[in-house]
Protein backbone atom coordinates (compact mmCIF):
# COMPACT_ATOMS: atom_id res chain seq x y z
CA UNK A 1 0.00 0.00 0.00
CA UNK A 2 1.55 3.48 -0.76
CA UNK A 3 0.89 6.56 1.38
CA UNK A 4 1.57 10.31 0.66
CA UNK A 5 4.21 11.62 3.22
CA UNK A 6 4.01 15.55 3.58
CA UNK A 7 5.19 17.84 6.04
CA UNK A 8 2.44 19.75 8.04
CA UNK A 9 4.92 22.92 8.35
CA UNK A 10 4.24 23.70 4.46
CA UNK A 11 2.70 20.87 3.30
CA UNK A 12 5.68 20.27 1.19
CA UNK A 13 5.87 16.72 -0.33
CA UNK A 14 8.70 14.45 1.18
CA UNK A 15 7.43 11.13 -1.37
CA UNK A 16 5.94 8.24 -1.76
CA UNK A 17 5.60 5.37 1.07
CA UNK A 18 5.66 1.81 0.76
CA UNK A 19 3.44 1.16 3.52
CA UNK A 20 3.70 -2.16 5.09
CA UNK A 21 4.04 -2.71 8.77
CA UNK A 22 5.48 -5.09 10.25
CA UNK A 23 2.60 -5.49 12.83
CA UNK A 24 0.01 -2.44 13.73
CA UNK A 25 -0.73 -2.08 17.32
CA UNK A 26 -3.71 -0.81 18.60
CA UNK A 27 -5.13 0.44 22.26
CA UNK A 28 -8.46 -0.20 23.56
CA UNK A 29 -10.62 2.38 25.80
CA UNK A 30 -8.45 5.34 25.98
CA UNK A 31 -10.96 8.23 25.37
CA UNK A 32 -12.61 8.54 28.67
CA UNK A 33 -16.67 9.20 27.04
CA UNK A 34 -15.78 5.96 24.99
CA UNK A 35 -14.89 3.88 27.73
CA UNK A 36 -18.31 5.10 29.91
CA UNK A 37 -19.97 4.54 26.51
CA UNK A 38 -19.02 0.74 26.39
CA UNK A 39 -19.64 0.48 30.36
CA UNK A 40 -15.93 -0.15 30.99
CA UNK A 41 -13.92 1.05 33.83
CA UNK A 42 -10.93 3.86 33.55
CA UNK A 43 -7.82 1.43 32.72
CA UNK A 44 -4.54 2.10 34.79
CA UNK A 45 -2.53 1.13 31.68
CA UNK A 46 -2.63 0.92 28.28
CA UNK A 47 -4.40 -2.09 26.89
CA UNK A 48 -3.15 -3.48 23.89
CA UNK A 49 -4.16 -5.25 20.81
CA UNK A 50 -3.07 -6.54 17.15
CA UNK A 51 -4.22 -6.31 13.85
CA UNK A 52 -2.75 -8.03 11.06
CA UNK A 53 -1.25 -6.16 8.41
CA UNK A 54 -3.82 -8.22 6.26
CA UNK A 55 -6.56 -6.18 7.17
CA UNK A 56 -5.27 -3.02 5.79
CA UNK A 57 -6.80 -0.90 3.08
CA UNK A 58 -5.69 2.74 1.59
CA UNK A 59 -7.86 5.59 1.17
CA UNK A 60 -10.92 4.78 -1.14
CA UNK A 61 -10.78 1.42 -0.57
CA UNK A 62 -13.69 -0.98 0.48
CA UNK A 63 -14.82 -2.39 3.77
CA UNK A 64 -16.31 -5.20 3.00
CA UNK A 65 -19.07 -6.06 5.66
CA UNK A 66 -19.58 -9.94 7.07
CA UNK A 67 -23.00 -11.07 6.87
CA UNK A 68 -25.40 -11.96 9.92
CA UNK A 69 -23.97 -9.44 12.35
CA UNK A 70 -25.92 -6.46 14.27
CA UNK A 71 -22.76 -4.14 14.88
CA UNK A 72 -20.35 -3.83 12.53
CA UNK A 73 -18.65 -0.51 13.91
CA UNK A 74 -16.56 2.76 12.91
CA UNK A 75 -13.74 3.36 15.09
CA UNK A 76 -12.10 6.67 14.00
CA UNK A 77 -8.37 6.72 15.31
CA UNK A 78 -4.81 8.63 15.23
CA UNK A 79 -2.58 6.39 13.67
CA UNK A 80 1.32 6.84 14.47
CA UNK A 81 3.89 5.54 12.17
CA UNK A 82 6.97 4.76 13.37
CA UNK A 83 10.08 5.94 11.56
CA UNK A 84 12.86 4.94 13.91
CA UNK A 85 13.65 1.74 15.48
CA UNK A 86 12.03 1.79 18.99
CA UNK A 87 13.33 -0.29 21.79
CA UNK A 88 12.52 0.90 25.48
CA UNK A 89 12.19 3.93 25.36
CA UNK A 90 11.49 6.59 27.52
CA UNK A 91 8.36 9.31 27.19
CA UNK A 92 10.65 12.10 26.81
CA UNK A 93 12.72 10.92 23.42
CA UNK A 94 9.11 8.99 22.12
CA UNK A 95 8.26 11.65 19.88
CA UNK A 96 12.08 11.53 18.33
CA UNK A 97 10.75 7.84 16.85
CA UNK A 98 8.02 9.12 15.33
CA UNK A 99 7.25 8.91 11.28
CA UNK A 100 4.24 10.64 10.91
CA UNK A 101 0.50 10.85 11.92
CA UNK A 102 -2.15 9.14 9.71
CA UNK A 103 -6.16 8.49 10.05
CA UNK A 104 -7.22 4.98 10.83
CA UNK A 105 -10.60 3.46 11.11
CA UNK A 106 -9.98 0.19 13.24
CA UNK A 107 -13.51 -1.79 12.03
CA UNK A 108 -15.10 -4.14 14.59
CA UNK A 109 -17.56 -6.48 14.92
CA UNK A 110 -18.90 -5.70 18.29
CA UNK A 111 -20.54 -9.34 19.01
CA UNK A 112 -17.60 -11.39 18.38
CA UNK A 113 -15.38 -8.61 20.21
CA UNK A 114 -18.05 -9.61 23.08
CA UNK A 115 -18.16 -13.12 22.27
CA UNK A 116 -14.00 -14.09 22.32
CA UNK A 117 -12.83 -11.88 25.17
CA UNK A 118 -10.14 -11.18 23.05
CA UNK A 119 -10.46 -8.87 20.07
CA UNK A 120 -8.49 -10.92 17.04
CA UNK A 121 -11.07 -12.00 15.21
CA UNK A 122 -13.27 -8.88 15.86
CA UNK A 123 -11.09 -6.70 14.04
CA UNK A 124 -8.61 -8.86 12.11
CA UNK A 125 -11.35 -9.11 8.95
CA UNK A 126 -9.83 -8.45 5.44
CA UNK A 127 -10.35 -4.33 5.10
CA UNK A 128 -10.79 -4.16 8.85
CA UNK A 129 -7.75 -1.44 9.10
CA UNK A 130 -8.49 1.73 7.10
CA UNK A 131 -5.50 3.87 6.85
CA UNK A 132 -4.80 7.22 5.29
CA UNK A 133 -5.16 9.93 3.18
CA UNK A 134 -1.13 10.39 3.86
CA UNK A 135 1.16 10.35 6.29
CA UNK A 136 2.12 14.01 8.04
CA UNK A 137 5.09 14.59 9.78
CA UNK A 138 5.98 17.37 12.32
CA UNK A 139 2.63 17.51 13.97
CA UNK A 140 1.75 18.05 17.71
CA UNK A 141 -0.47 14.72 18.52
CA UNK A 142 -1.78 16.41 21.62
CA UNK A 143 -4.37 17.74 20.86
CA UNK A 144 -5.81 17.53 17.48
CA UNK A 145 -9.72 17.35 16.02
CA UNK A 146 -10.82 14.01 15.23
CA UNK A 147 -14.33 13.46 13.44
CA UNK A 148 -16.14 10.67 11.59
CA UNK A 149 -18.74 11.16 9.65
CA UNK A 150 -21.12 8.33 7.89
CA UNK A 151 -23.05 9.24 4.97
CA UNK A 152 -22.08 12.79 5.39
CA UNK A 153 -23.98 12.78 8.92
CA UNK A 154 -21.22 13.42 12.34
CA UNK A 155 -21.36 10.07 14.58
CA UNK A 156 -17.89 11.13 16.52
CA UNK A 157 -16.49 14.60 17.46
CA UNK A 158 -13.66 14.54 19.66
CA UNK A 159 -10.42 15.87 20.64
CA UNK A 160 -6.95 14.06 21.25
CA UNK A 161 -6.29 16.10 24.67
CA UNK A 162 -9.18 13.77 25.64
CA UNK A 163 -6.86 10.45 25.28
CA UNK A 164 -5.76 8.45 28.69
CA UNK A 165 -2.98 7.71 27.49
CA UNK A 166 -1.25 9.90 25.63
CA UNK A 167 1.24 9.55 22.20
CA UNK A 168 4.77 9.51 24.08
CA UNK A 169 3.47 7.17 26.82
CA UNK A 170 2.27 4.86 24.19
CA UNK A 171 5.15 4.66 22.51
CA UNK A 172 7.09 4.03 25.85
CA UNK A 173 5.00 1.64 27.08
CA UNK A 174 4.29 -0.21 23.89
CA UNK A 175 8.47 -0.09 23.18
CA UNK A 176 8.85 -1.45 27.10
CA UNK A 177 7.41 -4.81 25.88
CA UNK A 178 8.14 -4.84 22.14
CA UNK A 179 10.11 -3.58 19.95
CA UNK A 180 8.68 -1.27 17.33
CA UNK A 181 9.95 -0.87 13.72
CA UNK A 182 9.95 1.62 11.47
CA UNK A 183 6.99 1.53 9.24
CA UNK A 184 5.10 -0.15 12.22
CA UNK A 185 1.63 1.71 13.02
CA UNK A 186 0.57 2.41 16.55
CA UNK A 187 -3.96 3.16 16.34
CA UNK A 188 -4.20 5.04 19.74
CA UNK A 189 -7.94 4.26 20.62
CA UNK A 190 -11.04 5.56 19.43
CA UNK A 191 -13.59 8.65 21.30
CA UNK A 192 -17.16 7.84 22.01
CA UNK A 193 -19.95 7.53 19.66
CA UNK A 194 -18.86 4.22 17.65
CA UNK A 195 -21.96 3.03 15.70
CA UNK A 196 -22.45 0.36 13.25
CA UNK A 197 -21.80 0.69 9.25
CA UNK A 198 -24.48 -0.81 6.88
CA UNK A 199 -23.47 -1.86 3.32
CA UNK A 200 -23.83 1.06 1.08
CA UNK A 201 -22.57 3.65 3.55
CA UNK A 202 -19.74 6.35 3.18
CA UNK A 203 -17.44 6.39 6.11
CA UNK A 204 -15.46 9.60 6.58
CA UNK A 205 -12.52 9.56 8.96
CA UNK A 206 -10.97 13.00 9.75
CA UNK A 207 -8.16 14.38 11.64
CA UNK A 208 -7.11 17.79 12.12
CA UNK A 209 -3.70 18.64 9.72
CA UNK A 210 -3.81 14.84 8.02
CA UNK A 211 -7.02 15.22 5.84
CA UNK A 212 -10.22 12.95 5.36
CA UNK A 213 -10.15 8.83 4.70
CA UNK A 214 -12.68 7.86 3.12
CA UNK A 215 -14.12 4.52 2.22
CA UNK A 216 -17.22 3.12 1.25
CA UNK A 217 -19.10 -0.26 2.73
CA UNK A 218 -19.96 -3.40 0.67
CA UNK A 219 -21.25 -6.91 1.65
CA UNK A 220 -18.29 -9.29 2.17
CA UNK A 221 -18.37 -11.51 -0.77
Amino acid sequence: MRLLHVRATDESVVGELDFAPSKIVAIGQNYRLHVQEMGKGIPTEPLLFFKPPSALVGDGGLIERPAGYARVDHEAELGVVIGTRARRVVREDALAHVLGYTCVNDVTVRELQARDGQWARAKGFDTFCPVGPRVVSGLDPSDLAIRTRVNGQLRQDARTSDLIFDVPTLIAFVSAHMTLEPGDLLSTGTPAGVGNLAVGDEVEIEIEGIGVLRNRVVARA
